[in-house]
């Protein structure tokens, strides 16, 4: 898809020029501003890109111009893309002023080829932006064709690259302009002339690249493009004859494009652990919701619903016109054990279903298994683990007997402290506003740097890194594990900080 007028579109609907009078962006090339596009009205005048703007003045006087900013317009055109989602999962844009939309498998969708062109083009038109859209069996052929339609669309039969291309300069070929000057100095002015040449002698004097373009149009080479959303293997896609925002139509969708999606994953053995929805609204905008799952699933129904109740957080705005689901992230499903009565039993599912709906209410990070590590640094000692994660924890044992807290703190807290010197646990310790009497304690522990896993922070003192670990109860039952760290032989001045409670 070509868009002849994109930049000047683009001004025009950020308000820089007015649609009455001739407009133009202009660039400063080797000390002279140059015109880089020109709107309709500007080349009715005569104006053309590559035309200096004194030049321009000359034959327009009422030119209105503005500085070319080829950074929004990639911007703009990469939004442009993503709209043309509706039509095709695969849509990129082609600056400066292009689309290359890979229809394979959509077209029937929206009848045909030649409605999905029409369709594409009708609502490009209603906002004034004129676009020539051209069907080819290649990225190639469709550029060139779409360059040269006055108006409109095309839709090129299967196998009719080389007739339709013939006739064209080759320069639609997106050859560099020293290929093409070196051709055109050859005599040749058409694309069926330049396919007559021999290979061996074409190569020999331009290089293989020429050739490749070539056959890259004619669609006897294939041409590797790049997706900003590279296709999908599990997405289903419904779009809407139209647009519709309630909330029981859009749960009705989700379960349809379910039904589909998970039927296909069933088929395959397989099952999601992350499903993303995503709503395409007639105001050209987009909103997604995803949900995750312990273990992999395909149960229509029971993924539909998880969807349905984040349905809250989507805005629909004017309508949405089409819906898709996509299994994110898949792994095997294992089949479902066959009683003895000849019956099925279903899957234990019961608790997975449960971290489900804890981890939709509260969030991923909310819900975790811990299991040990083998580090005698507290921070380090303990793993979060998914919470149905197939990973064998380690033995607890050796973590108990080392008797320390499960429930630490995020960083450990400085507490006011009065306690006898050098070696004793405190008698009285303050926390959070809070004076605690100690009854009892235990200690201390030792515990120092793990120099040999990585070097000691040079901003911090070797003593700093050496902390002495009790185990105290106060007057109230409360048992909580202290740190005294910054001393060392007497020489320094303690602290003393609290790390985590028991119980």
């Amino acid at each position: 898809m070509w868009l002849p007028n994109w930049p000047t579109w683009l001004a025009a609907r950020r308000g820089v020029s007015t649609p009455e009078r001739p407009f133009a962006t202009v660039a400063t090339q080797r000390g002279l501003r140059v015109l880089e596009a020109v709107c309709p009205l500007a080349e009715a005048a005569g104006l053309a890109p590559g035309m200096t703007l004194v030049q321009a003045r000359a034959i327009c006087a009422g030119l209105e111009v503005a500085a070319a900013d080829p950074a929004a317009e990639r911007a703009a055109l990469t939004a442009l893309a993503a709209w043309c989602e509706r039509y095709t999962p695969l849509a990129a844009a082609d600056p400066p002023d292009g689309l290359l939309l890979d229809i394979t498998g959509c077209a029937h969708l929206l009848g045909g080829e030649a409605a999905l062109a029409t369709s594409l083009q009708r609502r490009l038109l209603g906002s004034r932006l004129a676009a020539r859209v051209a069907v080819a069996g290649s990225a190639g052929a469709a550029w060139a064709l779409a360059r040269m339609l006055p108006g409109g669309t095309l839709v090129l039969p299967a196998g009719e690259e080389a007739r339709a291309l013939g006739p064209l300069p080759p320069a639609l070929l997106r050859l560099d302009p020293a290929a093409v000057a070196g051709l055109r100095r050859l005599g040749v002015r058409r694309i069926d002339e330049l396919a007559r040449l021999p290979r061996g002698d074409l190569a020999a004097r331009f290089g293989a690249g020429v050739r490749l373009r070539l056959d890259r149009a004619l669609g006897l080479a294939a041409e590797p493009l790049v997706w900003p959303h590279p296709p999908a293997p599990w997405r289903e896609q419904r779009g809407f004859a139209e647009p519709i925002g309630t909330a029981a139509d859009l749960t009705r969708a989700l379960h349809w494009l379910a039904g589909r999606l998970g039927a296909r994953l069933a088929a395959a053995r397989l099952g999601g652990t992350r499903f993303v929805a995503g709503f395409l609204r007639v105001d050209g905008g987009r909103a997604e919701i995803a949900v995750a799952t312990a273990r992999p699933a395909h149960d229509a129904a029971y993924v539909a619903g998880l969807l349905a109740a984040k349905l809250e957080t989507v805005d629909p705005g004017f309508g949405v016109e089409a819906m898709t689901l996509e299994a994110a992230a898949t792994g095997p499903r294992l089949a479902e054990q066959a009683r003895l009565d000849g019956g099925t039993a279903a899957a234990d599912d019961a608790l997975a279903r449960m971290v489900d709906a804890l981890v939709s209410r509260a969030g991923a990070d909310a819900v975790w298994r811990a299991a040990p590590a083998g580090s005698h640094l507290p921070e380090r000692s303990l793993l979060r683990l998914p919470p149905l994660s197939p990973v064998m924890a380690p033995d607890w044992a050796a973590a108990l007997a080392a008797r320390r807290p499960v429930r630490l703190l995020g960083r450990p807290e400085l507490l006011e402290v009065v306690a006898p010197l050098p070696d004793d646990p405190p008698l009285l310790f303050r926390w959070r506003g809070t004076l605690h009497r100690v009854r009892a304690a235990a200690g201390p522990e030792r515990i120092a740097y793990e120099w040999w896993r990585q070097p000691a922070p040079s901003d911090r003192e070797e003593r700093d890194l050496v902390r002495d670990y009790y185990r105290v109860e106060d007057s109230a039952g409360g048992r909580f594990w202290l740190f005294r760290t910054g001393r060392q032989n007497g020489a320094a001045h303690a602290r003393w900080f609290l790390h985590g409670m028991f119980g």
